[in-house]
């Protein structure tokens, strides 16, 4: 089974800046994605970045240009450095990947982190 550990939350004033770190461990075969969705209270999930094992990189519009995604693929680790964050942005962010687990490494999942708050207030 392929598990997920986020870390970095916390809060933060408008304007200010964190980073988000995720590790995926586990009967890893291959990621085929790895990335950070996020639920605002009252709304529905939704995708803030994700990159391929090519480099290739999706951004949700409210966030370009203030967030990056980065990953190390020798660790299966993701990371999400936020600037300039806003009230908006106050969400429970989940680390995602999409990969081959070697129990089913000829079809791929989905898999979740639990999940960590960033809240953004002054």
């Amino acid at each position: 089974q392929v598990q997920l550990v986020e870390s970095g939350g916390g809060l933060v004033q408008p304007g200010g800046s964190l980073r988000l770190s995720c590790a995926a461990s586990g009967s890893i075969f291959r990621i085929i994605d790895m990335g950070w969705y996020r639920r605002a209270p009252g709304d529905q999930r939704e995708l803030v970045a994700t990159r391929n094992a090519g480099g290739g990189t999706k951004y949700a519009d409210s966030v370009k240009g203030r967030f990056t995604i980065s990953r190390d693929n020798a660790k299966n680790a993701v990371y999400l450095q936020m600037n300039s964050l806003k009230p908006e942005d106050t969400a429970v962010y989940y680390c995602y990947t999409r990969a081959y687990s070697q129990a089913l490494a000829t079809s791929w999942g989905d898999y979740w982190g639990q999940g960590t708050q960033v809240t953004v207030s002054s």
